[in-house]
């Protein structure tokens, strides 16, 4: 803008003057007034310069003011409560305001996210916590009312019921605190081989049952650094999994140090879990196959507690096919 209006006046000029001299000699003013040629000269230059520098100005503004007042509206609308609330950005926009609407964009996607994940929470909290405080209610208020006699059998079945609360709220904890940043370990030295048989042989029994068979391949040095509680943790929420949702058969339990890195896992005889949903057992109040009957038990927490251990330990959890057509769920971390 400035570069055109400083062209007008110095260029302009010499052409204005060249054409006086040449044909209108006595309209140049011999003294510092101007003549009235001169006048309407110097008006006529000011008026294309202000046209120049609004028509720059009006463009200029247009391409900064548009997305600016987009994202203000957006922002009051999401103030209101619209979370769908999105800035637009034209063709024109400067390159640093289209990248202002690209981040809030993607800061209003992330807010809706996280307002639909908070609202599935409440939701898959209600919903696990309803069963067991249902069943607790009406048993205690039987036993309250003379409908229900109190003996051992019913107390057990109370008890079992307060210990999967128990259970349900530490795992909620536990992720809580994997959110927040302070899920602290005692990493130490560890006999992990001796960890890992006093799981498999309290769980064996339960398995046993169902028609499990356990086996264990384990290839460990004396000591393995980790914080032992949260391996056994993590070991017997996956072979709680496996007790809830595999077919009975054969359940291999491996664990081994390679280049560094402990690996822990438990292989299956099925079903399987398909390839597009492998990435997202390890996910909260996720159980997997659709087609899954809903009372097949759990919180849905356990394998999202796994990958909590992992990743507090430094390494991560994984969901791979067996060559048997079962299911190997593993975490490893470094050593």
């Amino acid at each position: 803008m400035a570069l055109g209006i400083i062209l007008i006046s110095v260029l302009g000029s010499y052409a204005f003057y060249a054409l006086l001299m040449a044909y209108s000699p006595s309209s140049i003013s011999d003294s510092w007034v101007p003549s009235r040629v001169e006048w309407v000269w110097m008006f006529a230059t000011m008026l294309a310069a202000l046209a120049i520098a609004v028509a720059v100005a009006v463009r200029l503004s247009r391409r900064i003011l548009t997305p600016l007042n987009s994202v203000a509206e957006s922002l009051r609308q999401m103030a209101q409560g619209d979370l769908q609330a999105r800035a637009a950005a034209d063709d024109e926009s400067l390159g640093e305001t289209a990248q202002l609407v690209r981040d809030f964009n993607a800061m209003a996607e992330r807010l809706q996210a996280m307002e639909q994940e908070r609202a599935f929470w409440n939701a898959a909290i209600a919903h696990e916590l309803r069963t067991p405080v249902t069943i607790l209610t009406g048993r205690l208020q039987g036993l309250t009312e003379g409908v229900f006699e109190p003996r051992a059998e019913l107390f057990q079945g109370l008890l079992r019921q307060v210990q999967g609360l128990s259970r349900l709220i530490e795992d909620l904890r536990m992720l809580s605190l994997r959110d927040s940043g302070h899920l602290e370990l005692e990493r130490v030295p560890a006999d992990l081989a001796q960890e890992i048989d006093s799981v498999v042989h309290a769980f064996e029994p339960r398995l046993q049952q169902r028609g499990f068979t356990l086996r264990t391949h384990i290839d460990l040095p004396a000591s393995v650094t980790c914080d032992p509680v949260r391996i056994r943790q993590a070991l017997m929420a996956l072979l709680e999994n496996v007790h809830k949702h595999a077919t009975p058969g054969e359940v291999q339990v491996r664990a081994r140090v390679d280049e560094g890195r402990c690996r822990l896992s438990v292989e299956d005889a099925g079903p399987g879990i398909p390839p597009e949903l492998a990435g997202q057992v390890f996910e909260a109040f996720h159980r997997g196959d659709a087609d899954r009957p809903q009372n097949a038990g759990g919180s849905g927490l356990g394998l999202a507690v796994v990958r909590a251990i992992a990743e507090a330990h430094g390494g991560q959890a994984a969901c791979e096919s067996s060559p048997g057509g079962g299911a190997v769920l593993s975490l490893c971390w470094p050593v």
